[in-house]
């Protein structure tokens, strides 16, 4: 027969050794029964780890996605408000513009209709959304109409020029009275046309590109989503508004006052129609959006389902453990307790 030491040390060694095992098991267990899922990935499915890192990419590009494309809907979303406003104001004027150029009255209604509508249609045009022109094109961060009724507007300054240029007056002069309609036609063809519908638009106007932004809506599919100031509605909107404001006037004549208010009503129409076409491919746009974040949150359902069969644990069988591995864990600790008080020094008399 053969007797083995024991002493009260190596037994309390013993005890703390598995005490540190249990205590990082409690750790993973702590962890698999909060988050449902396997603490150590690599641990658990061995050759299986890389089909569940894939599908784990894959999810947050998707959720990636899915999020941007949350702001790409409000962007869309506050563009049509806007369009749809623009369009409001765009309608008013044409219902100004209908009532015709009667007396020094209806020359100033006609007036101030025409500064309204520009100040409102240049006020909805530089809204911002997140820091973010609407309207700007990709030069989000740039304003990108400037304000014709602003003091030294460029814009102002080389449609007054312009006037001044052919006529040989101001629009204010006496002689702008004697102002035939024809000459009125072909000022309007030759200087200011080209000042909203040409080069001169983005020389004195705006500030927006004629790219749009083009967003990633899905994981092989773009769109555009976003609408630039430099369309045509808008375009013939302004040149309709800034025509009437600043030639509807009481010193000029009223043919020349009657053909600005025919072109205006002319444009505005067009403008209307313009604006109307936007609104449809921005609702398109929108309808894309939507429908491709859909088809993102059934993957999303579906990569996440296999992610839990991979690496999900049963909850209660989690909870078990924590309780039976906590029990443990006091019970080693009270009886460290217990084997730290024996000694012989206890026993000697």
């Amino acid at each position: 027969m053969k007797a083995t030491a024991v002493s009260s040390a190596a037994i309390s060694n013993a005890l703390r050794y598995q005490q540190a095992r249990m205590q990082a098991d409690l750790v993973k267990a702590t962890t698999e029964s909060s988050t449902g899922r396997v603490a150590d990935v690599g641990l658990a499915l061995g050759g299986r780890t890389t089909q569940a890192v894939t599908f784990q990419r894959d999810l947050d590009r998707l959720n990636g996605i899915v999020d941007s494309n949350a702001l790409v809907t409000a962007r869309l979303t506050s563009t049509q408000d806007s369009l749809g406003q623009i369009s409001d104001t765009a309608q008013s004027f044409l219902s100004a513009l209908t009532s015709g150029v009667s007396g020094d009255s209806s020359t100033n209604i006609l007036q101030t209709a025409g500064a309204s509508a520009l100040q409102q249609m240049t006020g909805i045009l530089n809204t911002s959304v997140n820091g973010e022109y609407l309207f700007a094109g990709t030069n989000t961060d740039v304003k990108p109409i400037d304000d014709f009724s602003a003091a030294g507007s460029p814009a102002k300054a080389a449609f007054d020029t312009a006037f001044t240029s052919y006529f040989g007056f101001a629009q204010t002069d006496p002689a702008a009275a004697n102002i035939t309609a024809a000459q009125m036609d072909d000022f309007i063809t030759t200087k200011v046309e080209p000042q909203f519908l040409g080069s001169g638009w983005q020389g004195n106007w705006s500030s927006a590109t004629d790219n749009q932004i083009t967003s990633r809506i899905s994981l092989n599919e773009t769109t555009q989503t976003s609408v630039s100031a430099n369309e045509q509605g808008i375009r013939k909107l302004a040149m309709a508004a800034a025509m009437v404001s600043s030639l509807v006037t009481g010193g000029m004549s009223e043919a020349a006052q009657n053909a600005v208010v025919s072109r205006a009503q002319a444009l505005v129409g067009e403008a209307i129609g313009g604006i109307i076409q936007v609104r449809a491919e921005t609702g398109l746009a929108q309808q894309r959006v939507s429908d491709a974040s859909d088809r993102m949150r059934t993957q999303v359902d579906l990569f996440e389902k296999h992610i839990v069969d991979l690496e999900g644990v049963d909850p209660a069988e989690a909870a078990t453990r924590v309780a039976d591995l906590t029990q443990h864990i006091e019970t080693s600790f009270a009886l460290t307790a217990r084997l730290q008080q024996l000694s012989l020094l206890n026993y000697l008399t």
